[in-house]
């Protein structure tokens, strides 16, 4: 094996974007990794100038010319790529001049930090959950016990005054307590989530979605669109059915009820599923995942709330329990899963991640 194919044979192997720039700025060479990063072949791209690969091409045009001029690695942080094919990608790259048969080239190595930056995200939010859910469930115990005699007080009150023959009016208050006791206990029940095991089975992610789309349809009576975007190669998922539907129900609900607040003529939610592989969740390694989006044209979510809407009691509305979203985080993470959020006026999406067995 000569030098120059031991060299391609590195190159090509490389987990990390590699592109090798002439002096004019344009592109040589890119790796394999640099192709599945940038979603463009070899062919399409050698030949092209650099700094179109750029949002910002006059930044990239003048850090490329500073490294050219100077003879001096540089490194640029958090650049978002701009490639027709691709999603907006942010990458941190560095440049370093080289001399080829006297010519002056440039080594460009890109990292793409998208995935790193919510990995720690995830970390940071799963830590908080984890944190407010034990808080939340020490709480909800302490409640339940007073709450028990409260209404077993109000119902021996109310026996006492049946037999003593007082006004309906007076026995109307007792029936309020209790009442209301029963609903503050409801709540903690919510706050406490499924007080049963698990029951795993492989089940297919639509089965869940078109369960809760009917749902969805028959509350809303034809007053939103919903929209199936499915991968149908998605393999089936281990999980609870029935904690699966009430985690994506929540989710599309609150959807729904964000859509039927102000009134739109092109109201829709949509349902995407589509498979992602080598994954990280909560720090751990999945070689496939499901991710299942549920989208809405909406609003979108308050700025005020929005880093904190799967915490226990955040509500953008008024009358809402602030619970939705924590019982359907909670049940996604039951299954080593993990739903985030990404939301500006017009388009919101809550994207809830599953491994896949393979």
């Amino acid at each position: 094996m000569t030098s120059d194919q031991l060299h391609r044979l590195l190159l090509d192997n490389l987990n990390t974007a590699v592109l090798l720039l002439n002096g004019d700025l344009v592109i040589d060479y890119i790796n394999p990794a640099a192709e599945a990063l940038l979603q463009v072949s070899s062919a399409r791209l050698c030949g092209s100038d650099a700094n179109d690969l750029f949002a910002d091409g006059d930044m990239s045009q003048s850090t490329l010319n500073e490294a050219l001029n100077s003879g001096h690695p540089h490194t640029r942080r958090h650049e978002y790529l701009r490639v027709p094919s691709a999603e907006s990608t942010q990458v941190d790259y560095t440049i370093t001049p080289l001399e080829l048969n006297e010519r002056q080239m440039l080594l460009m190595e890109m990292q793409p930090i998208d995935r790193f930056l919510k990995i720690n995200r995830e970390e940071a939010l799963l830590s908080v959950h984890d944190t407010s859910k034990s808080l939340v469930r020490g709480l909800a115990h302490e409640i339940k016990n007073p709450l028990g005699g409260i209404r077993g007080a109000a119902q021996l009150l109310d026996q006492m005054i049946a037999e003593q023959g007082l006004d309906g009016e007076t026995r109307e208050l007792c029936q309020i307590i209790t009442t209301e006791t029963d609903r503050l206990r409801n709540l903690v029940d919510r706050l406490l989530g499924p007080n049963h095991l698990p029951h795993i089975e492989s089940l297919s992610i639509h089965e869940v979605t078109e369960h809760v789309a009917s749902l969805i349809e028959a509350e809303t009576q034809g007053r939103l669109r919903l929209v199936r975007d499915y991968d149908p190669s998605i393999p089936n998922v281990d999980g609870d059915r029935e904690q699966l539907i009430q985690a994506v129900l929540n989710v599309a609900r609150n959807a729904m009820q964000a859509l039927l607040e102000l009134p739109m003529a092109d109201a829709q939610i949509t349902f995407r599923s589509r498979v992602h592989r080598n994954f990280t969740i909560a720090g751990q390694h999945h070689k496939v995942i499901c991710r299942l989006d549920v989208m809405d044209n909406g609003p979108g979510v308050s700025e005020a709330i929005k880093e904190r809407i799967f915490f226990p009691m955040i509500s953008g509305r008024s009358e809402g329990s602030g619970l939705g979203l924590t019982i359907a985080q909670t049940a996604v993470n039951g299954h080593q899963g993990i739903i985030e959020c990404e939301s500006e006026v017009g388009h919101t999406c809550f994207s809830i991640y599953l491994p896949i067995k393979v």
